[in-house]
C-alpha cells in the first residue's frame, strides 16, 4: 500500500509522470513484492521490469542473502536496507557479493531500524509507513515537508476506517522514518570481498523431492523460475508436486520469535495446538537422547512417564512471529517469550534434531491422541505454510493432519485454503517416516465438493474391486493361512485407524505368500486402496455457503462417508474481504460497504434438517476439547459430516490483529457471537440425544466484542444512526440463535 501511495504522490504532485508494476508471490506471510517504480520528465511506455534502478530498498534483511537485488542499483545509486543491525555489524552480516557490490560502484548505502520504530510507535512488524518516509528522504524527489504532507493524507486516506489511533501512528511513522536513516561509510576493504551468494541444495532421502526442490523450487523462490527451460518439467506431465517441499525452505522472516522457558512449562501442548505455521511441536525422548542431542536444547523431566524427557521443539526459522503460542500458553508465569531471531538461531538446531527422532508408541499409549495433549505428541502433516502470520484456518486442518493425515484424501476449494495449502512451487502438505501423507487436490469454488466426490467415488469403486477379489482369495482352498487376516481386514472396514494396520498386516502375508493366483495378485495390485480412506472437503465459507454451496448439499445429501471442513472466515478473504452469505449483520465488506443488513445463512442449521449429516460448529480458542471431539466423531461416522469453523482473519481488522486470534475465537463464544454444538445421528440410533449445546448462556458483551474489529468500529463513524440498528438486530438475532439451539436440546431427547 506504501509503495502504491508512493507512486501516486509522485504522479500527482510533480510534473514528472509515473509507472508502477507489482509483482507478488502467494506466500500471505513474508512473501515477495517487488515494486517496479518508474519517474521521469518522459512519457513512459516500458513493458519490461525495472533492472537498472536509482533506488533499491530491502524491507526484509532474511531477503538479503536470498536474492541478487543490490546488482540491480546503477553506479552511483541509492540501496537501503531495513535491519536490526548496527553499522559496525554490517560487515559479519552482509554476503560478500552484497559487499563487494556496493564498493566497487560507489552505491549510496543506508540502513534504517523501522522494525524498532513500527514497534515503539505501535505498529508491531508493519514498517512499511516508515520506509515509505525514509524513501522520500533519500530520493529527494518532492520537497521534505511536501512530502510529508502529501504521505500523511494519503495515510489518512488509506486508514481512516481503521480508527483515529491508526491514522496516529502512520502519521508518527511518517514523521519518524525520514530522521531514522542511517547513511553508511562504506569501507573500502569491501571492493576485495569475494564470493557468490549462499546456494542451499536439499539433501533428502526422497529422491523426487530433492530433485522438485533443487531444480524448481530454490530457482523459483530466487525468483528465476521464468528462466526455467520447459525440459524442467518433463518429469512432470500431470503438474504433480511432492509433498513436504515447504520444510527446505526455511524463509528466516520472523521479526520476533518464541523461547521456550521449560521451568515454567506445565506440559499442555496448547501452544503446538494452536500454532498457525507447526512450528513448535512438544517432543518426549529418552534419556539417551536428550544426552545425545545439541548442546543448546533444553529439557525437563517428562509429566508422567519416569525415565523420559520433554522438550518442547521450535524451528525458528519457519516461524512467522505471530506470538499465538504466547498468548495462549495458560502457564501462570508465561513458558514462552518472543525474542529476537538472531538470539534464538541455534534452537534450529535443537529442533531439527528433536524432529528427526522415531515416535514412540509408549508415547501415545500415555497420552491418547484422542485429547488435546496427546494429539500434539503426532506428527502434523501441514507444516510451514505461507498462511498468513496468526492464521486462524490452519490450525484446524492441521489438527486434522496429525490424526488422519497418513490415509487422508483432500479436495481444496480455491481460496486462502488452497493458497497456504499450495503455494507454488512449496507444498506444506507432507509425509510420515513411512511416505505417507494427505494426497492433495485443488479444485474450483463452484465445482470443489464434487471434485471431492469425485475422489471418494473412485477410492471407494476401486476399494470395493479389491475387496471382491479379497472375498474370492478367502473362499479358495489353501487360503487357510490368510483366512484370518482376511476376517480382521473385513471386521475393521469401517474403522480408519484399526483397518490400517488390518491392512498393512494382510498385505505383508499376501506378498510373502510364494504361490499368487489371479484374484491375490489383483489385490496386491490395488493394495494402496484396501485401507480406509478419510475423505476430506475444505474450503472457505465463499465457497461452502455461496459459489459452491449447490455442490456442497449435493454431498451432504449422498450419504457417503464424506467430510467437509468450512473455514468460516465470513468474508472472501482471498480476494479482499467481499461479503459472503456468512458474513454476519452490521460487518462493513467490499459489496457490503453500507453495513450489511440481513443476517448470515445458517449453514449447519440446514444440513442438520437431513437427519443423517453429522454436524458441528466449533471454536477451537473456545473449546479445543470439543474441537477435537467433534473432529474424531465426524471421522467416525458413517455417513457425510459437516464441521464449520470459526476463524478470524486478517480482513477482520482485530484490534491486537491475529496474534490473539485464539482469544478472539472464545471471546466471541462468551458474547454470544459465535455457538459451538455438535449433531451426531449415530446416537439417536443408540436411543440418546444427538444434539449437544455445547457452549453456555451468553456472559459476554456483544456489541463490545464487535467494537474490537474495524469491519464494525468502522460502521460507527461512518454512519453511528445506521449502527445502532444494525447491531441492536444483531444481538437480538444472536438471542433468538442461542433460544433455538437450546430448543433443539429438547427437541432431539428422546421419548422416555
Amino acid at each position: 500500500g506504501a509503495n502504491k501511495n508512493s507512486i501516486k504522490i509522485i504522479g500527482d504532485h510533480t510534473d514528472m509522470y509515473a509507472q508502477a508494476y507489482f509483482a507478488y508471490d502467494s506466500k500471505k506471510s513474508g512473501g515477495v513484492t517487488i515494486s517496479h517504480l518508474r519517474f521521469g520528465k518522459s512519457p513512459i511506455k516500458s513493458t519490461y521490469f525495472v533492472n537498472k534502478a536509482n533506488f533499491v530498498a530491502c524491507h526484509n534483511p532474511s531477503y538479503i542473502d536470498k536474492y541478487n537485488m543490490v546488482q540491480d542499483v546503477i553506479p552511483g545509486g541509492s540501496f537501503l536496507l531495513n535491519c536490526q543491525w548496527s553499522v559496525d555489524e554490517l560487515d559479519e552480516k552482509l554476503p560478500a557479493p552484497v559487499k563487494a557490490y556496493i564498493a566497487k560502484n560507489n552505491i549510496n548505502f543506508y540502513i534504517i531500524n523501522a522494525i524498532k520504530v513500527a514497534k515503539e510507535i505501535g505498529l508491531g512488524n508493519k514498517t512499511n509507513t516508515v520506509l515509505q518516509s525514509a524513501f522520500f528522504s533519500i530520493a529527494n524527489i518532492i520537497p521534505a515537508e511536501e512530502a510529508k504532507d502529501y504521505m500523511k493524507k494519503a495515510a489518512y486516506k488509506s486508514f481512516s476506517k481503521k480508527g483515529e489511533d491508526i491514522v496516529n501512528m502512520n502519521y508518527a511513522a511518517i514523521d519518524r522514518g525520514a530522521g531514522e536513516v542511517i547513511k553508511v561509510d562504506v569501507p573500502a576493504s569491501w571492493a576485495s570481498c569475494e564470493g557468490e551468494l549462499p546456494v542451499h541444495k536439499a539433501v533428502s532421502d526422497r529422491k523426487d523431492l530433492e530433485a522438485f526442490i533443487n531444480n524448481i523450487q530454490t530457482p523459483c523462490n530466487a525468483q528465476r523460475g521464468d528462466e526455467l527451460p520447459v525440459s524442467t518439467f518433463t518429469s512432470m506431465p500431470d503438474g504433480t508436486f511432492p509433498q513436504g517441499s515447504a520444510a527446505f525452505e526455511k524463509r528466516g522472516i520472523a521479526v520476533d520469535v518464541p523461547e521456550w522457558i521449560p521451568e515454567n512449562c506445565i506440559q499442555c501442548n496448547q501452544c503446538s495446538v494452536v500454532c498457525p505455521h507447526a512450528v513448535i511441536r512438544p517432543v518426549i525422548m529418552t534419556e539417551e537422547e536428550a544426552k545425545n542431542g545439541p548442546a543448546s536444547m533444553k529439557t525437563k523431566d517428562a509429566t508422567g512417564m519416569a525415565g523420559y524427557k520433554y522438550t518442547m521443539a521450535i524451528s525458528v526459522l519457519d516461524c512467522t512471529g505471530c506470538g499465538a503460542c504466547v498468548n495462549t500458553c495458560p502457564a501462570k508465569t508465561k513458558a514462552l517469550a518472543l525474542k529476537p531471531l538472531d538470539s534464538q538461531i541455534a534452537e534450529q538446531e535443537s529442533f531439527d534434531y528433536a524432529h528427526k527422532l522415531q515416535s514412540k508408541p509408549e508415547v501415545l499409549e500415555k497420552f491418547k491422541e484422542t485429547t488435546v495433549k496427546g494429539s500434539q505428541f503426532k506428527q502434523p502433516l501441514l507444516e510451514f505454510s505461507g498462511a498468513c502470520a496468526g492464521c486462524g484456518e490452519t490450525p484446524y486442518a492441521k489438527l486434522v493432519t496429525q490424526l488422519f493425515g497418513d490415509r487422508m484424501y483432500i479436495a481444496n476449494a480455491t481460496g486462502c485454503s488452497s493458497i497456504w495449502g499450495g503455494s507454488a512451487p512449496s507444498t506444506p502438505y507432507t509425509v510420515n517416516a513411512e511416505g505417507k501423507g494427505p494426497a492433495w487436490g485443488n479444485s474450483l469454488f463452484e465445482d470443489n465438493a464434487e471434485f471431492g466426490f469425485g475422489m471418494f467415488l473412485a477410492q471407494d469403486t476401486l476399494r470395493a474391486r479389491a475387496q471382491a477379489h479379497l472375498k474370492a482369495v478367502a473362499e479358495k482352498p489353501g487360503a487357510e493361512h490368510a483366512k484370518e487376516l482376511i476376517d480382521k481386514y473385513f471386521e475393521t472396514a469401517n474403522d480408519g485407524a484399526a483397518n490400517a494396520k488390518a491392512t498393512k498386516a494382510l498385505v505383508s502375508a499376501l506378498e510373502a505368500c510364494p504361490h499368487k493366483d489371479e484374484d491375490m495378485a489383483e489385490v496386491l495390485k490395488l493394495k494402496d486402496y484396501l485401507s480406509k480412506k478419510s475423505n476430506w472437503i475444505f474450503g472457505g465459507d465463499g465457497w461452502a455457503y455461496d459459489i459452491g454451496y449447490g455442490g456442497v448439499d449435493h454431498v451432504l445429501a449422498s450419504g457417503k462417508n464424506i467430510n467437509i471442513m468450512v473455514f468460516d472466515t465470513e468474508v472472501y478473504s482471498n480476494t479482499g474481504g467481499q461479503a459472503s452469505k456468512a458474513t454476519p449483520i452490521g460487518a462493513i465488506a467490499q459489496f457490503a460497504a453500507g453495513g450489511k443488513d440481513i443476517k448470515n445463512k445458517d449453514l449447519a442449521g440446514i444440513a442438520m434438517k437431513y437427519g443423517y449429516v453429522y454436524v458441528a460448529q466449533v471454536s477451537l480458542g473456545a473449546d479445543k476439547n470439543q474441537c477435537l471431539k467433534a473432529i474424531l466423531e465426524a471421522e467416525a461416522y458413517d455417513g457425510p459430516s459437516l464441521i464449520v469453523c470459526y476463524a478470524p482473519c486478517i480482513n477482520h481488522g482485530i484490534k491486537g490483529g491475529l496474534a490473539i486470534a485464539q482469544q478472539v475465537e472464545k471471546e466471541a463464544v462468551e458474547a454470544g457471537y459465535w455457538n459451538i454444538f455438535r449433531f451426531n445421528p449415530a446416537l439417536a440410533a443408540e436411543g440418546k440425544n444427538p444434539f449437544s449445546l455445547d457452549c453456555k448462556a451468553p456472559t459476554g458483551d456483544y456489541k463490545a466484542f464487535m467494537m474490537r474489529e474495524v469491519r464494525y468500529n468502522s460502521l460507527t463513524r461512518q454512519n453511528p444512526e445506521k449502527a445502532a440498528v444494525l447491531f441492536d438486530k444483531a444481538v437480538a438475532n444472536s438471542k433468538k440463535r442461542y433460544d433455538d439451539l437450546v430448543g433443539l436440546v429438547d427437541y432431539y431427547k428422546p421419548a422416555e
